[in-house]
C-alpha cells in the first residue's frame, strides 16, 4: 500500500501528469519480501489482527527463489470481484460477467496519482503493443478507480486513452463497492483525505492482479515494481492461462 499525496495542481485527471507528489511506502508488497526470504507466507486480506486467517480469501504464496521475481503465482487463486461499477461511456459493466473466460489485468488506482498509477498502466500498455493482435484483442485491462468522488465515468474517459491503449476499460461507482472488490483479492484502499494544506491523500495497494481466461481467478500477482519486460515476458502465457 502507498501513500501518495496530490493537489489541484498537480494532476486534474485530465490525462496531464504532474510533478510527483511525496509517497512513502508504507508496504512494499508483502510479496517481494517474501520472495526474498525464500519462503510461503500467508497474506491477509481484511481485519485489524494481522494474526487473523479466517478470511476465506486468503492467498498462500509459492515459486519464489532467491531473486524477487516481478511475478508471484499464487498457491490459492483470487476469485473474481463481484463487482458491478460504471465504465467510461456512463454505462452498468459487471467485471465477472463481461471478463468472463478471457485474460484479464485489474489494477485498482486514481487518476490524480503523481507516480504509480500512469506508470503502471504506461507499462502494460507498452507491453499489450508487443503481442501479436490476435493476442492483444484477448487480453482486458481494467482500471478500477480508487477515488470516485474524482473519478467520474467521464474524467476516466479523458484520461485513460492517454496510455494510447483505447481497449482499457476504466469504472467508477459507490466507493465502499469498489473498496469491497479491492480487499477481495488482496488489496487494502482507503477513502481519499484532504489535509490542512489542501493536498489529497491517497492509500492504495499497488498490485496488478492477473485472471485466468480457463479459471476465471487471480493467480498471479503483480507489484509496482513490475516493468515493461516484465509483463511482455509473462502475458503471452497469461493470455493462455499458464504460469509466468
Amino acid at each position: 500500500m502507498s501513500t501518495e499525496k496530490t493537489s489541484p495542481s498537480q494532476s486534474g485527471g485530465d490525462g496531464t501528469a504532474g510533478r510527483p507528489g511525496r509517497r512513502t511506502p508504507l508496504i512494499v508488497a508483502a510479496v517481494a519480501i517474501v520472495a526474498a526470504l525464500g519462503v510461503t507466507a500467508a497474506v491477509g486480506l481484511g481485519g485489524d489482527d494481522p494474526k487473523d486467517t479466517s478470511s476465506s480469501g486468503v492467498a498462500r504464496i509459492e515459486g519464489v527463489t532467491e531473486k524477487a521475481r516481478a511475478a508471484t503465482v499464487l498457491d490459492r487463486p483470487f476469485t473474481k470481484p463481484d463487482l458491478v461499477l460504471t465504465d467510461t461511456k456512463g454505462e452498468r459493466y459487471d467485471l465477472r460477467e463481461r471478463t468472463k473466460g478471457k485474460p484479464t489485468l485489474i489494477y485498482f488506482g486514481y487518476t490524480n496519482c503523481p507516480d504509480v498509477c500512469p506508470l503502471t498502466m504506461s507499462n502494460i500498455a507498452i507491453a499489450k503493443k508487443q503481442l501479436p493482435q490476435a493476442d492483444q484483442d484477448k487480453l482486458q485491462v481494467v482500471f478500477v478507480t480508487t477515488d470516485p468522488e474524482r473519478d467520474t465515468a467521464a474524467s476516466l474517459a479523458k484520461w485513460l486513452p492517454g496510455f494510447g491503449d483505447p481497449s482499457f476499460t476504466g469504472l467508477t461507482g459507490d466507493f465502499a463497492t469498489i473498496q469491497a472488490g479491492a480487499r477481495s483479492i488482496g488489496i487494502g484502499i482507503d477513502p481519499p483525505k484532504k489535509e490542512k494544506d489542501g493536498t489529497v491523500v491517497s492509500m492504495h495497494g499497488a498490485q496488478v492482479v492477473a485472471f485466468s481466461p480457463t479459471t476465471d481467478q487471480g493467480y498471479v500477482l503483480y507489484g509496482e515494481d513490475a516493468t515493461v519486460d516484465d509483463y511482455a515476458k509473462d502475458l503471452p502465457k497469461i493470455i493462455k492461462g499458464e504460469n509466468p
